[in-house]
């Protein structure tokens, strides 16, 4: 039997200062990674902390709907990559 560990989804919610009712939506939306055990609760890293965040800035500070975040999140993820690549390849050019 694997064991799944992290956050329960009470503590998580309570952690990020969201209902529980959101964080599954956030989950179901893939904003938000979760693991669930045979029982079917859900079970949260510490990391996705930051992802709850990054979702509540750009929701408060764009006023996006969650449909949008995911598609801004990923694009954001997209030119994330991008820049590293870019970055990588600049210092082995030199220039």
């Amino acid at each position: 039997m694997v064991r799944v560990t992290g956050l329960s989804l009470d503590d998580f919610a309570a952690a990020a200062g969201l209902h529980p009712d959101l964080v599954r939506r956030l989950v179901a939306l893939g904003l938000v990674d979760a693991a669930s055990d045979a029982a079917g609760r859900l079970w949260f890293p510490r990391s996705q902390l930051a992802a709850v965040a990054r979702v509540q800035r750009l929701r408060a500070g764009l006023g996006l709907n969650y449909a949008a975040i995911g598609l801004v999140t990923d694009l954001l993820d997209r030119i994330a990559v991008l820049e590293a690549a870019a970055r990588g390849h600049s210092r082995r050019t030199g220039g």
